[in-house]
């Protein structure tokens, strides 16, 4: 598990001489990564009492995003430079890689992280407690849309980051626990914020690791990290619309 938080956080737990191996080994256990990036966004939001909300919205936002290292924001901006592209799936993927930023990446960025911002702001501004639970929900939305794009995705390369845990969640019994942590964990931490709540926890990461499937799929030939980690980013950003609403 520490292997897994060093490779998906920037959290002080590196295991030293810990591989990507290591991590994909785990990887069924990614949703409960999400616990422990969403407390401190969660604790943040809390201080919507006593400031106004958006501040303290912005403030939780940003400290989910940095606990994570940014890691899957670099995914964002890189899928979103790389649909830009007009070409075959080689192409894009070479874009992928590609360490300039374009329009594509600003783009990817507003679209992923402003309506959710403003959804939590709204919520924020009714109750910063349900605020919190909706955060800390959406965190392990996160790493549930990520985990079902590992099960069900093929790689776009051989030497794409995603193979380790694709290959990996293969193996032994490891897919049937992965599909089971992946629908059960976002419903256990939504179920304070209501009936409604939960079939949105449990639709938000089906319907968008379903989604980017089919998008890369397309556009890629298959997944990678980055494909992956733009899953996670837009499975908040639909769980959090959609509460707001």
């Amino acid at each position: 598990m520490r292997a897994l938080l060093a490779f998906f956080t920037a959290l002080p737990v590196a295991v030293r001489g810990s591989t990507l191996e290591d991590a994909a080994k785990r990887a069924y256990l990614l949703p409960f990564v999400g616990l422990l990036t969403g407390l401190l966004g969660a604790a943040l939001l809390l201080l919507a009492f006593a400031m106004p909300p958006a501040v303290a919205a912005t403030l939780a936002l940003a400290a989910v995003l940095l606990t994570a290292g940014l890691h899957h924001t670099d995914g964002v901006m890189d899928v979103g430079d790389a649909l830009m592209v007009r070409g075959s799936p080689t192409r894009r993927r070479g874009i992928l890689k590609d360490d300039r930023t374009g329009a594509g990446a600003v783009g990817a960025l507003f679209v992923v992280y402003a309506p959710p911002l403003a959804a939590l702001t709204a919520l924020a501004g009714v109750s910063p407690v349900r605020a919190a639970f909706t955060l800390l929900a959406g965190e392990v939305v996160v790493r549930s849309a990520m985990l079902l794009l590992l099960v069900f995705g093929r790689p776009a390369e051989e030497a794409s980051s995603s193979n380790h845990f694709v290959r990996s969640l293969k193996e032994g019994r490891r897919r049937g626990v992965a599909l089971v942590f992946a629908l059960a964990l976002p419903l256990l931490v939504a179920l304070p914020l209501g009936v409604p709540a939960l079939f949105i926890a449990l639709a938000a990461p089906v319907v968008t690791a379903l989604f980017v499937l089919v998008v890369a799929k397309r556009a890629f030939g298959g997944i990678s990290g980055d494909a992956a980690g733009a899953t996670g980013e837009l499975a908040r950003a639909v769980l959090l619309v959609a509460l707001s609403v």
